[in-house]
C-alpha cells in the first residue's frame, strides 16, 4: 500500500512543493480532517474508544521494536516474536483485558522481529513463535513457545499473572525484611531492602508506598513521586466487563449513544482502575455525543490515573483535537505530538501531517502520513484520505476511481465529498455532505462543529461561497475564523 501511493504520487507531492494551505484533510470515523486556514488544524473523527471503531475493545498496546531501539530498561516486559507478519495481524494476542491491564502498571508490550540484534539472545535455543517475560535486566522469568497457528493469548496471560504472584510473594518477603533490619538497628540492611521494595512500586503501590514511607523515616529523600495509590484492578471479571464493553461498542456503532453510554459506565463501576471503559466513554461524549466538558474530564482522569499507553495516547489526542477547535492551536500541537510519543496511533499521524502540511512544512506531514500508512496499510479509510492528496494533485481520475468504489462507505462521507468538490463535481460533494450531516452524524453538537470545519476547509473552496453549501452550513458554531480573516503564520 505504501509503494502504490508512493507510485500514485501522494508522498512525494505532499514532499515537493504542496502550497500552504491548499488541501484540507477531512474526515468522520478514523480519518483525520486538515483545516487549511493559515496556523490552523482542527481534526474530527473519533468513536469507538479513539480507535474509528475498533474490533477489539480491550486492544494490546503491543509496541513493534525498530532494530535501532534499544530494550525497555524498566519494570517487566513481555516480548513477542512472530514467525511472519501475518502472525501478528490474526493473533489472539492483539485482544486481551488482563495483558492490556497489565500495561497500566510498568509491563511493556513488545513485539520484535528476528531481525532486531538482540531477539537471538533473548529467545537463545528457542524459535519463533515465541513469547518470553523477562526483567529490565534481562533475566527471563518464563516462555510460551507457539505452534504453526502462533501464540495462544492464555498460556500468556497465565504465565504474566502467576510471575507477577510470585514477584508479590518476593516483594512481600523484602517488605518483612527490611523491617526487621529497621528494628534490629540495620539501617543500611534495611535501606537496601525497602529500595528494592521500591523497584516494583508500579506493580505493587501499596508496598511501594510503605517502602518510601520507611526511607524516608531513614533519612533517604530521593524516593521518587508516589503521589498517586491507584486502586487494585479486577482480574476476576474480565468475561463480565468484556461483555459490558464488547455491546457498549455495538450500541455506538448503531448510533445508540445513550445506550452505549450505559455500557461504558456500568463497566467503569465493576472496576474503576481499568482506564479502557473511561477511554471509550471520552470518546463517545467527544465525538458522538458532543459534550466536550464531559470529555475533557473524562480524558483527564485517565490521564492522571495509572493507564495503558493507548488509553492515555486517545485521551492526550482527543483532548489536543478539541483545543485546535477552540483556537489554541499550539496547545493542541503539544498535545497531539504527546499523544504519538506516548502509542503510535494512525488517526494521530494523519492529524500530525495535517497540522504540518497547513504550516507547509511537506517534509514533516509526508513523514506523519508515511508512518500512518505503516499503521494502516489496509484501512480502506487511509486510501480515501489519500485520495483526497490525489484529488488536489490533479490526479482527478484516479481519486474519482477510490471515491466511487468507495462511496458506500458512510463514515468516509465528509473525505468522499472533498474528493468530488475538488473534481469540480458540485452536486454530488453537496449530497454526500449532506449525508455526513444528516445521515452519519447523529448529534446537533457534533454537527456544529463539523459545520465550522467544512466552512473554512479548503477543499470546498470551489463551492466556499454557493448558497445551497452556505445553507447546509448554516448550523456551523463560529468558533474557527474564516479562511482570510488571520494571515498571521504560527500561533
Amino acid at each position: 500500500m505504501i509503494d502504490l501511493l508512493v507510485q500514485q504520487g501522494v508522498i512525494n507531492f505532499m514532499k515537493n512543493g504542496m502550497k500552504r494551505g491548499i488541501v484540507g484533510l477531512l474526515v468522520a470515523s478514523t480519518i483525520g480532517l486538515m483545516i487549511s486556514a493559515p496556523g490552523q488544524a482542527t481534526c474530527g473523527g473519533g468513536g469507538g474508544g479513539g480507535l474509528g471503531g475498533a474490533e477489539r475493545v480491550y486492544e494490546v498496546p503491543w509496541k513493534r521494536l525498530a532494530p535501532s531501539e534499544t530494550l525497555p530498561k524498566e519494570g517487566l516486559i513481555l516480548y513477542w516474536i512472530p514467525a511472519n507478519p501475518r502472525e501478528y495481524l490474526k493473533s489472539t494476542l492483539r485482544d486481551s483485558r488482563t495483558l492490556s491491564l497489565y500495561t497500566s502498571r510498568c509491563v511493556s508490550a513488545v513485539v520484535l522481529d528476528m531481525s532486531h540484534p538482540q531477539a537471538g539472545q533473548l529467545m537463545g535455543e528457542d524459535k519463533p513463535p515465541l513469547v518470553l517475560l523477562a526483567k529490565a535486566d534481562g533475566t527471563v522469568l518464563g516462555k510460551v513457545q507457539g505452534t504453526v497457528s502462533g501464540v495462544d493469548v492464555a498460556p500468556v496471560e497465565d504465565l504474566l499473572k502467576n510471575s507477577v504472584q510470585k514477584l508479590a510473594e518476593e516483594t512481600k518477603s523484602l517488605m518483612a525484611s527490611g523491617k526487621a533490619k529497621q528494628d534490629g538497628g540495620d539501617k543500611e540492611g534495611a535501606i537496601k531492602d525497602f529500595r528494592s521494595v521500591l523497584q516494583n512500586k508500579c506493580l505493587f503501590p501499596r508496598m511501594g508506598r510503605e517502602a518510601a514511607r520507611r526511607l524516608k523515616s531513614l533519612g533517604v529523600e530521593d524516593v521518587g513521586d508516589m503521589s498517586l495509590e491507584p486502586e487494585r484492578f479486577r482480574l476476576k471479571d474480565n468475561a463480565a466487563i468484556v461483555r459490558l464493553m464488547t455491546e457498549g461498542l455495538k450500541a455506538e456503532e448503531a448510533s445508540n449513544f445513550v445506550r452505549a453510554k450505559s455500557f461504558y459506565l456500568a463497566a467503569h463501576r465493576m472496576d474503576a482502575a481499568d482506564p479502557v471503559p473511561l477511554r471509550f466513554l471520552g470518546e463517545l461524549y467527544r465525538h458522538h455525543i458532543g459534550d466536550w466538558d464531559e470529555a475533557r474530564e473524562v480524558f483527564d482522569e485517565v490521564i492522571h490515573m495509572q493507564s495503558d499507553p493507548l488509553s492515555r495516547a486517545v485521551a492526550l489526542h482527543g483532548l489536543g483535537k478539541m483545543a485546535i477547535h477552540d483556537g489554541d492551536f499550539k496547545g493542541g500541537l503539544a498535545l497531539m505530538e504527546k499523544s504519538a510519543q506516548t502509542y503510535p496511533l494512525a488517526i494521530c499521524y494523519r492529524n500530525l501531517a495535517v497540522y504540518w502540511n497547513s504550516e507547509g512544512d511537506h517534509q514533516k506531514a509526508a513523514d506523519y502520513t508515511k508512518k500512518a500508512l505503516e499503521l494502516a496499510p489496509e484501512d480502506p479509510f487511509m486510501l480515501i484520505f489519500s485520495a483526497v492528496f490525489l484529488a488536489a494533485a490533479g490526479q482527478k481520475d484516479e481519486a474519482l476511481k477510490i471515491a466511487r468504489e468507495h462511496e458506500n462507505i458512510l463514515p468516509a462521507s465528509y473525505n468522499l465529498a472533498a474528493i468530488y468538490a475538488q473534481t469540480g463535481q458540485r452536486d454530488k460533494a453537496l449530497e454526500l455532505l449532506k449525508r455526513h450531516f444528516f445521515e452519519y452524524e447523529r448529534n446537533a453538537s457534533v454537527r456544529s462543529k463539523e459545520m465550522m470545519e467544512a466552512r473554512v476547509d479548503a477543499v470546498f473552496s470551489s463551492i466556499a461561497k454557493d448558497p445551497e453549501f452556505l445553507a447546509l452550513t448554516s448550523g456551523a458554531d463560529g468558533k474557527l475564523p474564516m479562511p482570510g480573516a488571520s494571515e498571521a503564520g504560527g500561533h
